[in-house]
């Protein structure tokens, strides 16, 4: 009974909610104030303060490490992060001379601090800094990229910008196909995910203001596809009745926006992992209708990252 009293008692003081919940806050709730509360709560066991944090998450815990000493000891203990880890099997490996760190809450901010390079070098991982939700980008050369191997029509180049050791520079294609898959066994169970191409375009690019298709599924079924725009505006070379056109019609596709890195990135689709799903996770992009020749896309990935509701 003390125990279920005490949990009730931290929920009140910080208002946590459990992980992975996507619900809002009942804003006509009563914000609970400090005095009596902390002192009920700093008489608790520390176990116990470590139990209800685990079952939050990596933002929450932050969070009561601020509220008292007492909290501070139980929100920065191994036994808090370990839970907010994934399991030992699925730790990507630190670079060579790297120094572990000291701490789960150290390994937890390295992980969510920067992507890690897994056995490969084609695919990189990180952690979701509110969630822990495991997060990745795929490489272009773990890409199929049709035609991709053809130097007529592709050709690979490094970038001191971009994670991976080449990123896929499109010479000129007309059927542009891009897609890529995962198994949903190395994703979060319980998160929502979306997949994101990242890429950029040459300053000569040209041909790729036509509308295309991008989809997303996983174990091959519930797919869902959507229409999509690489251009960020239109092209200042096309004719003004020409723009006016491709405008129209990419008035209802989903269009890219920058980042903070200088990438371009352009959301193909949303999914949700709702765990224990034996398949993969499919997504790509495809423009093969209008069949222009198209030049000047240079693809450094696909990230699978949590998606930010609301």
């Amino acid at each position: 009974m003390e125990w279920k009293g005490g949990f009730q008692v931290l929920r009140r003081l910080l208002q946590l909610e459990p992980r992975g919940s996507t619900e809002p806050r009942a804003e006509d709730e009563e914000a609970p104030t400090a005095t009596g509360e902390t002192c009920e709560i700093a008489r608790l066991p520390e176990e116990l303060l470590s139990v209800a944090l685990s079952l939050t998450a990596p933002r929450d815990a932050c969070r009561a490490a601020a509220v008292s000493p007492a909290f501070r000891a139980a929100a920065d203990s191994d036994a808090v992060w370990a839970c907010f880890l994934p399991s030992a099997r699925d730790l990507p490996p630190l670079a060579d001379g790297e120094p572990p760190p000291r701490s789960k809450k150290d390994l937890f901010r390295r992980l969510s601090g920067s992507p890690i390079l897994l056995p490969g070098g084609l695919v990189s991982m990180w952690l979701d800094r509110e969630t822990g939700a495991k997060c990745y980008m795929v490489a272009a050369r773990e890409l199929y990229i049709c035609w991709g191997d053809t130097p007529q029509y592709w050709t690979w180049i490094p970038l001191a910008d971009a994670r991976f050791s080449e990123s896929a520079q499109l010479r000129q294609v007309c059927w542009l196909d891009i897609c890529g898959n995962i198994h949903s066994n190395m994703l979060t169970p319980g998160s929502a995910y979306a997949a994101y191409m990242v890429y950029k375009l040459a300053d000569d690019s040209y041909g790729l203001d036509s509308p295309a298709q991008a989809s997303v599924s996983i174990g091959g079924i519930n797919r869902s596809t959507r229409k999509v725009s690489l251009q960020l505006h239109a092209g200042s070379g096309q004719q003004r009745s020409t723009r006016r056109n491709r405008r129209r019609a990419v008035e209802d596709a989903v269009l890219p926006c920058k980042r903070a890195d200088g990438w371009v990135e352009l959301e193909l689709g949303e999914f949700f992992c709702e765990g224990g799903e034996d398949g993969d996770v499919s997504f790509g992009l495809a423009e093969t209708q209008e069949l222009g020749w198209k030049s000047g896309l240079i693809v450094q990935g696909i990230e699978i990252r949590r998606k930010k509701l609301g």
